[in-house]
């Protein structure tokens, strides 16, 4: 594991974040954006994101290595007590425990927020995710066959749920 550490992000951290996600976005099935993001929308989004939830960096030597943030579930009011977790790790930082500092520090910071559940949407398969997210007590609560499609080909969702 790197000695590193979590921070809040912040909207010059927006390229390195891109950086990592763009990766994902480009060559993989686990974003189903299909278009790299662009700074200045990841800075839109981290600004959006942080009016109510935490935007989290793990941050090594200077370097960002990883991220995640929790959002809105749904937009109707009854849904407000619960968010959406992401969790993005640098492509070739994984196995080092930098998720699991992500996900531990983005647990605490939505406790706080008194919230009720918190949802996981993981394009399948995707073990290493399915991995983190069960490592904190999430458990697999729904199962979508064929709700993407992405580099030609169906892929499959499975929600992931916690309640806190």
């Amino acid at each position: 594991m790197h000695e590193g550490k979590t921070r809040s992000a912040r909207l010059e951290d927006a390229a390195r974040i891109c950086e990592i996600y763009n990766y994902y976005v480009q060559n993989t099935e686990i974003s189903f954006e299909e278009e790299p993001v662009a700074s200045e929308e990841m800075a839109r989004r981290i600004e959006a994101i942080t009016l109510h939830y935490p935007w989290i960096v793990y941050e090594s030597g200077g370097s960002i290595l990883g991220y995640a943030y929790a959002s809105r579930w749904k937009e109707r009011s009854a849904y407000r007590f619960v968010a959406e977790t992401t969790v993005y790790v640098s492509a070739d930082r994984h196995g080092e425990g930098i998720g699991a500092a992500l996900m531990g520090e983005l647990l605490r910071r939505l406790e706080a927020l008194k919230l009720h559940a918190l949802m996981a949407v993981i394009a399948l398969p995707n073990e290493k995710s399915v991995a983190i997210h069960e490592k904190f007590g999430f458990k697999k609560a729904a199962h979508f066959s064929e709700v993407g499609y992405k580099h030609n080909r169906w892929i499959n969702v499975g929600y992931w749920e916690k309640m806190l």
